[in-house]
């Protein structure tokens, strides 16, 4: 259910391939057979089913090779893969344990759970650059911070002050970020287990025990069945598109400063022009102010997903699957970006300048 880039070679200026990879179809076929890994020991250990079933379910998962026209069909008839990716994997665990894969689960327990494994990784590997990012605006402030430069209002020169208040106005929310960052991943970062409405009604009374166990077992929170509560995505594309917004102000900043005839910043490298070879554009800078651009255009039709009629959607549910990887892998692009721009860049003086 992978969304493929219409330009593969546009992933070049505004992809990120490490982060990206989280949401190929290889990644989101692992992350499910680790659920339904996950759900057959839980049930074992509640005794829903058998232990030999809930070990064969795991022998096969380390094995399993979906084949994958037949999920395409599937999902293109069920609008969902895991009809199909059922049906193979019980096929593959076979008789008498198949009936034992995916007791009392439904589709959108596999898929949420399976996306909340991958945004695990995705949410460290944002929460490591974003602290890099704010290591290297540090060390530029103590190295720099003393240069004196021109603020600008409205776009007009207005009084002098030091690249330290500059890079202020760029540290302090990226700092904020962290803290909402480290804020909400424990909402985020949780199973989902509700079976077909939501009531785990389908496990027997066992429901709430057999999340306790997926929970441990995959290492994630434990929460309510959250099917049609989409909140907790919405939030976490909020902060993905206030993040791009904070590092497209730091490019805007900087291509502005960076023009000839301000001078303020130097940049070690520059984008060239296929007919004007004088010219050193601030390429990494700009991809900031597109990517930010990007996700809060991304973030309001990621909010539409949040209206799902009754207790599940599938239009609002498809809608989520189209937006929420581009708008991760934007802002993980944007946070590399930045860090190499950062890394590179040392300001001037602009005194010379002053009205």
């Amino acid at each position: 259910m992978t969304q493929t880039p219409p330009h593969p070679i546009l992933q070049a200026l505004v992809g990120d391939g490490e982060v990206g990879a989280f949401f190929s179809d290889e990644a989101e076929l692992a992350a499910m057979l680790r659920v339904e890994t996950a759900l057959a020991e839980a049930e074992a250990k509640v005794g829903l089913i058998d232990e030999g079933a809930a070990k064969r379910i795991a022998e096969v998962s380390r094995t399993f090779q979906a084949d994958w026209s037949r999920l395409a069909e599937g999902l293109a008839r069920d609008g969902v893969i895991v009809p199909d990716f059922v049906r193979q994997l019980r096929a593959a665990v076979g008789e008498p344990h198949a009936r034992s894969v995916h007791v009392g689960a439904t589709s959108q327990d596999i898929i949420d759970t399976s996306l909340v494994l991958r945004l695990r990784s995705v949410v460290e590997i944002l929460g490591q650059r974003l602290a890099t990012l704010i290591h290297n605006l540090d060390g530029l402030k103590r190295r720099d911070g003393a240069t004196r430069v021109m603020a600008h209002t409205r776009m007009q020169q207005a009084l002098p002050f030091s690249a330290a208040d500059k890079i202020d106005t760029w540290l302090q929310p990226l700092e904020r970020h962290r803290e909402q960052l480290q804020d909400l991943a424990p909402r985020l970062l949780v199973v989902q287990l509700g079976g077909p409405i939501g009531t785990r009604g389908e496990l027997k009374g066992q429901g709430d025990a057999v999340a306790d166990a997926m929970a441990e077992i995959l290492e994630l929170g434990l929460a309510p069945s959250w099917h049609s509560q989409r909140d907790r995505i919405g939030e976490f594309g909020a902060f993905l598109s206030l993040l791009t917004g904070t590092l497209g102000k730091i490019g805007q900043d900087i291509a502005l400063m960076a023009q000839n005839e301000v001078g303020e910043v130097r940049l070690a490298t520059g984008g060239g022009s296929s007919a004007m070879p004088h010219k050193s554009n601030p390429v990494p800078a700009e991809v900031l102010v597109t990517l930010a651009r990007f996700n809060a255009g991304m973030l309001g039709t990621l909010h539409q997903a949040l209206v799902h009629e009754g207790e599940r959607s599938g239009a609002a549910w498809t809608l989520e699957w189209m937006v929420l990887p581009q708008m991760v892998v934007a802002a993980a692009s944007a946070l590399s970006k930045a860090q190499g721009l950062v890394a590179t860049m040392g300001f001037a003086s602009s005194m010379s300048t002053e009205a």
